[in-house]
């Protein structure tokens, strides 16, 4: 491989197709609509443990004390992403190999099956020991699949899409993630509304999880009905494809992996305090009603939801580097102050939660485009996996365990706030003291990036 100091100016593709040919655009349709679904169903699932924590941790563990039965709830949490690693090479791998469809068609799979099983279980109260330890387990099959959806699911969308607008195609991938969550979270929220307590034990909580069969179906029949990327098709037809892409991509891409790991730890924090450790803080730790977190949840979703396409349409158009500069100097100011007002009451739950949400959606929207262009095609699954697996597994899933901890041990609401604000400074001079703006970078080159 060689290195390149000025990547060649991006071809534009053509809009018009051949005689006989698929149309591009309609292609491109079908191909976000396979990427929507699935991306939906994975996190949907993925989302269904958090919605259901408190109800869990009371099911699967004994309740001498609520905390630390919570603590242990968070851990089996962060235990599903202790499979991610592997995920992330065993997919990344597999995409760079096989091919990128094929890799999300496993993925979905994977996924939809062991969310079901969880929805399954026997309980403590039937199984002892051994049902908290099958949770575990079926929660690693969940992040053994989360491994390589996400950075798969942005590499497939990214090449097809056309120069200039590959920022909005990729913002499908964070667009649904927060679509999922609020259909977890509005799940949630009929479930707990409308059951009692004793009904909510008995079978309610299962619901959300026994929704992933059908869900699992439709995404896996998407994905199956669309071709290979035209990135890697050209690879296979120019037998550019490695052996062992994973081994490569740390060798040569060591800088890039990096890098993508040092700011996506404040991706990572900043979605799981939000998304997933928000709704048990605010019942537990705060004092709202399991309803009301519930509802800020989906408000903040909805936010962040809303807020992906227009921020994915101005990192086209100032590039990457600015956005997640910007992102990383929100963190850093406005975390605090956004804690202190979700503990001022409900209005004021809204409004932090729907700020934590937005600056999500500002890392998020450019941190999916970012991380597939600064990789090479024939190593782009197994080096963005690699980068942004290992900061979600050591920060995004042990986000709602740490911060639990830190208000138990400090004794204050705000200790949360103090921890993804120092990551986000942390992050932000990795971005501004490493991280080359890529997106101009044509997505089917096969040199690596020099410093």
């Amino acid at each position: 491989m060689t290195t390149e100091s000025r990547p060649p100016a991006p071809s534009t593709p053509s809009t018009a197709a051949p005689a006989g040919a698929p149309d591009p655009a309609a292609v491109r349709r079908r191909v976000a609509a396979a990427t929507a679904v699935g991306n939906f169903v994975e996190w949907f699932d993925s989302g269904a443990y958090a919605i259901m924590s408190a109800t869990i941790a009371g099911l699967f563990f004994p309740q001498y004390d609520k905390t630390a039965a919570l603590l242990a709830t968070w851990a089996v949490f962060a235990g599903g992403f202790v499979a991610r690693p592997l995920g992330a090479a065993f997919f990344g791998r597999y995409g760079d190999r096989i091919g990128r469809n094929r890799m999300l068609a496993l993925s979905v799979l994977f996924m939809s099956g062991s969310t079901l099983l969880i929805g399954l279980l026997p309980t403590y109260a039937a199984l002892g020991v051994t049902a908290p330890l099958l949770l575990f387990l079926l929660r690693a099959v969940q992040g053994f699949s989360a491994g390589g959806e996400y950075t798969g699911a942005s590499a497939f969308i990214m090449e097809y899409a056309p120069q200039g607008r590959r920022g909005r195609y990729a913002s499908v991938v964070p667009l649904t993630v927060g679509l999922a969550s609020v259909a977890g979270a509005m799940t949630g929220l009929l479930i707990t509304s409308t059951l009692d307590a004793a009904a909510l034990d008995r079978w309610g909580w299962r619901v959300p999880f026994l929704l992933a069969g059908p869900l699992g179906l439709i995404g896996l029949y998407l994905r199956t009905r669309i071709e290979d990327t035209p990135v890697f098709r050209a690879m296979e037809r120019r037998r550019a494809v490695r052996r062992a892409p994973l081994r490569e991509a740390w060798r040569l891409c060591r800088r890039q992996v990096l890098t993508l790991f040092g700011y996506s730890i404040t991706n990572a924090i900043g979605y799981y305090l939000m998304s997933s450790y928000m709704i048990a803080y605010m019942s537990e730790e705060v004092g709202y009603t399991k309803s009301q977190a519930l509802l800020a949840n989906v408000v903040a979703m909805l936010a962040y939801s809303a807020a992906c396409p227009p921020l994915a349409a101005a990192s086209d158009r100032f590039g990457r580097r600015p956005m997640l500069l910007i992102a990383c100097g929100g963190f850093a100011v406005a975390t605090l102050p956004a804690f202190w007002l979700i503990g001022t009451g409900l209005g004021g739950a809204l409004a932090g939660t729907s700020v934590l949400a937005v600056l999500d959606a500002v890392i998020g929207t450019s941190n999916v485009p970012a991380m597939v262009e600064m990789f090479p095609g024939q190593l782009r699954a197994s080096g963005s996996a690699i980068g942004y697996t290992a900061a979600y597994v050591l920060f995004g899933g042990t986000a709602p365990f740490v911060a639990t901890g830190l208000v138990s041990l400090g004794g204050s609401p705000l200790a949360p706030g103090f921890y993804l604000m120092g990551l986000a400074i942390v992050s932000g001079l990795v971005v501004l003291f490493s991280f080359r703006e890529t997106v101009r970078l044509p997505l089917n080159r096969t040199t690596v990036l020099e410093k």
